[in-house]
């Protein structure tokens, strides 16, 4: 089965039900379904999509995201999302790697967009939504215009083939396309439904960015099977989530940890604490024992934390039903097997922490265009998270570390390479290192040390030089100035050695 006709029972026989909200507007599943089917027949007939093409999408939560991501499956294309964040060096690095024939952006990413066109000679289209069009771009609206006259069959497609590519950062500093296929995403969305009781009579507030897998994979896809009714916000603003929650008598919420901080700083601001809700998910990055607790106290709810990865979407959960164990992320999903072992791959012992493993329909196909890299990510058949964890004796995992530097920031993920090789970049810089710091908003934020050379540039020039080339969420946000790198005697880099590791 793939991933449409996973959603099928929604799209038709549901057609005539409210699918969506948006900015005071309701699409019904038909609606939605219609419109995919239009666009999917432009992307073949106009653009010349074939099976396998790539499309792309660099643009904010909205309807059209929806509807041309529906589209690209259902022709057949490999959809890869594009983190709104995303500028020149990121940009330049995923258009060039992916090579999409078609993309789809709002006016404000075309600006960013314009600039760098002359340099991707896949890029064949850009479509820009809203009522003006730029002169080298097309309107969204030349893909709806001919409603079809019968539903697109999509029985061609298998759940073999590759529906999803998700960048997700590298060890190297370059960014890496996680291939996900229609099996791999139809298999989480069918476990998650089960397991945290997801129904039609569900009423979802979906305000997590689609460009990632938790908003898109889990949130979007999960709306869409269930059948339930999404109220869809463009960006999480907390006082606008907690109106939401309380007036529509929403019952589901997924969220990461920064916005349940949000959600409870705005409650001791006087904000009223929504009713009627079922299930609170949080995700992508540790939830602290502090707000775990306050929520608790606060909203009524233990927020049920989950185990995810790009590359495998969900991986483990805490139970819907039963106690939920603040510092865990629960037990393997059905379908998923998981062990945690040392470096030759031996089991370790439940109080023993080693590399976090996994088995399953849900692990990618493969990285895009790196074979070395696919082979390496697999273990005797094992896919190598990279993470490291342990059991608490009750059969609950705890994450305990990364083996590789990630940083995870507001469930973000970011490499320290790719924010070392921006820096070295600087004439004024050396060389750097990155590490990550703890933050009780974010989970952790970046902070660099840098050797400089003559002239030495100021930490303020260091800043607005990353950001002009990195997304927001990796500029460092502290950058401290070292004559020299702490290094063993055989010139290996001491990370533990830093200065001031634990604090901005």
């Amino acid at each position: 089965m793939n991933l449409i006709e996973t959603f099928q029972p929604s799209l038709r026989g549901r057609a005539d039900r409210p699918a969506l909200w948006f900015d005071g507007r309701w699409y019904t599943f038909g609606e939605l379904d219609r419109q995919s089917d239009a666009v999917a027949r432009a992307l073949v007939s106009d653009c010349g999509i074939r099976r396998g093409d790539r499309v792309s999408m660099f643009l904010g939560n909205c309807p059209e995201l929806i509807v041309f991501y529906l589209a690209g499956l259902k022709a057949g294309a490999i959809v890869v999302p594009m983190n709104l964040l995303y500028r020149e060096r990121e940009l330049t690095h995923l258009l060039t790697d992916a090579e999409p024939r078609v993309l789809l952006c709002d006016p404000p990413r075309f600006e960013v967009l314009a600039p760098l066109r002359h340099r991707f000679d896949a890029l064949e289209q850009i479509f820009v939504t809203g009522a003006e069009t730029p002169a080298a771009a097309r309107g969204f609206g030349e893909l709806t215009e001919a409603a079809p006259d019968t539903p697109l069959s999509v029985a061609g497609i298998s759940g073999a083939d590759p529906a999803l590519m998700i960048y997700t950062s590298g060890t190297t500093g370059r960014s890496k396309g996680a291939l996900l296929t229609h099996r791999n995403l139809a298999s989480n969305i069918v476990t998650l439904l089960q397991c945290w009781q997801w129904t039609a009579a569900d009423r979802f507030l979906l305000a997590l960015p689609m460009f990632h897998i938790h908003g898109l994979g889990n949130g979007l896809h999960g709306a869409l099977a269930s059948g339930c009714t999404t109220f869809l916000l463009p960006r999480f603003h907390a006082d606008t989530a907690t109106e939401l929650l309380r007036r529509e008598k929403c019952t589901l919420f997924f969220g990461v940890p920064t916005m349940y901080e949000r959600l409870l700083e705005h409650a001791d601001a006087g904000g009223a604490v929504p009713a009627g809700m079922r299930l609170y998910v949080s995700g992508s990055a540790p939830l602290s024992p502090d707000t775990f607790a306050r929520f608790k106290t606060v909203f009524g709810h233990e927020i049920l934390e989950r185990y995810g990865m790009s590359e495998t979407a969900m991986i483990t959960s805490n139970p819907y039903a039963g106690p939920r164990v603040q510092g865990s992320v629960g037990k393997p999903l059905p379908g998923v097997s998981v062990r945690i072992v040392d470096e030759a791959g031996v089991a370790v012992a439940d109080d023993e922490t080693g590399e976090i493993q996994l088995r399953g329909p849900n692990v990618l196909k493969e990285y895009w265009r790196q074979p070395e890299m696919t082979v390496e990510a697999f273990q005797d058949g094992w896919f190598r998270t990279g993470d490291l964890g342990r059991y608490d004796g009750q059969g609950n995992i705890i994450i305990c570390g990364r083996a590789k530097e990630l940083i995870i920031s507001g469930g973000f993920n970011i490499y320290p390479q790719e924010i070392i090789n921006c820096l070295v970049d600087h004439a004024g810089v050396v060389e750097a290192a990155v590490i990550g710091v703890p933050d009780q908003r974010r989970g952790e934020l970046p902070k660099a040390y840098v050797v400089a050379a003559e002239p030495l540039p100021t930490e303020a020039e260091l800043t607005a030089y990353c950001t002009a080339q990195l997304a927001s969420f990796k500029v460092p946000k502290r950058i401290v100035f070292l004559d020299a790198l702490p290094r063993n005697a055989m010139g290996k880099l001491q990370l533990q050695n830093l200065p001031e590791r634990d604090c901005l």
